[in-house]
């Protein structure tokens, strides 16, 4: 257990305890509530249930059913304590009532039982050796809401609430830290990081794989201190695809990629990245308006495509789930 995951909680409280069927048998679910608000117990039932239905289901077993699974009422907002989570949202859906997407998905759910849950299993079950690699847990656990909310509501409204949370990223400084020092990098290791889990997840283009690749992480790195390697490497290995240059420029570069694009002589389409990072490469779907979109693969000088077009303005390019900036001419 890290220690910062060791809390002491006192106070007044109400205990109450149930059973959950869960994917490992039967699991212990202790909440405690201060006794003023035991009126307020159904809500935390309701959101436990769904959130272990969830993310038993992307993620693999909860990773502590020897310790069970608590949440106990605090006075600061909400903490990742291993097997007895910090809540203080004051019972109610969202971030403290806010839906920071603004898709109005992300009121649906109480928004600390769902994010504080889901780094049971990135952060308390898979945990970075080092705090420059802090975004396996926020990255995976901001990604976690989505996936919360595609398991209960399908991936359309997730890919949505995805989106919308675009507009907190502030691109300020790369999201992994300086090794060595004991510091984590940029706080966009949250909402940037989830959007670089999403737009993988497009890239694979086979959820159930996407789902074993995440349940595979678990399982493979149980109770384990993990490296970027090892992490990096094993999305690579189990996609097909190998996406080493797209966690450097997401991870270690504060920018983004631009894909550019013109019409050779014979109307066929050619694009490249520009990125700071050497040889970069990375697959993205585009197509004609109207028509599905396929997946190319492109690098970092200008390639064919094979794809004819009567102008560049006809190219539709898939921005809606790929962070990218777009060049066309």
């Amino acid at each position: 257990i890290n220690n910062y995951n060791v809390a002491l909680n006192i106070g007044d409280y109400h205990h109450a305890q149930e059973i959950y069927q869960g994917e490992n048998g039967p699991l212990t679910i202790d909440y405690y509530v201060l006794k003023e608000n035991i009126s307020n117990l159904p809500h935390l039932k309701i959101n436990a249930t769904q959130t272990l239905q969830a993310f038993e289901h992307w993620f693999g077993p909860y990773p502590f059913y020897e310790d069970g699974y608590k949440l106990v009422e605090t006075a600061h907002l909400g903490m990742e304590h291993q097997s007895a989570v910090a809540y203080g949202n004051k019972y109610q859906n969202g971030y403290l009532g806010r839906d920071n997407s603004g898709t109005g998905w992300g009121l649906k759910w109480d928004f600390i039982v769902v994010h504080e849950s889901g780094h049971e299993w990135f952060g308390n079950n898979i945990t970075s050796k080092d705090l420059a690699d802090m975004w396996v847990h926020e990255s995976f656990t901001n990604y976690s809401e989505a996936l919360f909310i595609d398991y209960h509501f399908g991936k359309k409204a997730s890919q949505a609430y995805v989106h919308g949370n675009r507009r907190g990223i502030l691109n300020d400084s790369p999201i992994q830290g300086p090794f060595g020092v004991n510091k984590e990098g940029s706080g966009d290791m949250y909402i940037k990081g989830g959007v670089l889990l999403n737009m993988i997840r497009t890239m694979i283009e086979d959820d159930q794989k996407w789902r074993n690749i995440l349940r595979g992480l678990n399982k493979k790195f149980y109770h384990q201190t993990v490296t970027y390697s090892d992490i990096v490497n094993y999305i690579n290995e189990k996609s097909g695809l190998d996406l080493t240059k797209v966690f450097e420029q997401y991870l270690q570069q504060k920018s983004i990629p631009t894909l550019e694009v013109r019409l050779d002589e014979n109307n066929i389409l050619m694009a490249r990245w520009i990125s700071e990072i050497d040889s970069f490469n990375m697959p993205v779907h585009m197509g004609i308006k109207g028509n599905k979109l396929h997946r190319y693969q492109i690098g970092s000088t200008f390639t064919s495509t094979g794809l004819k077009l009567q102008d560049t303005e006809n190219l539709e390019i898939d921005t809606f789930n790929y962070y990218i900036g777009v060049l066309k001419q």
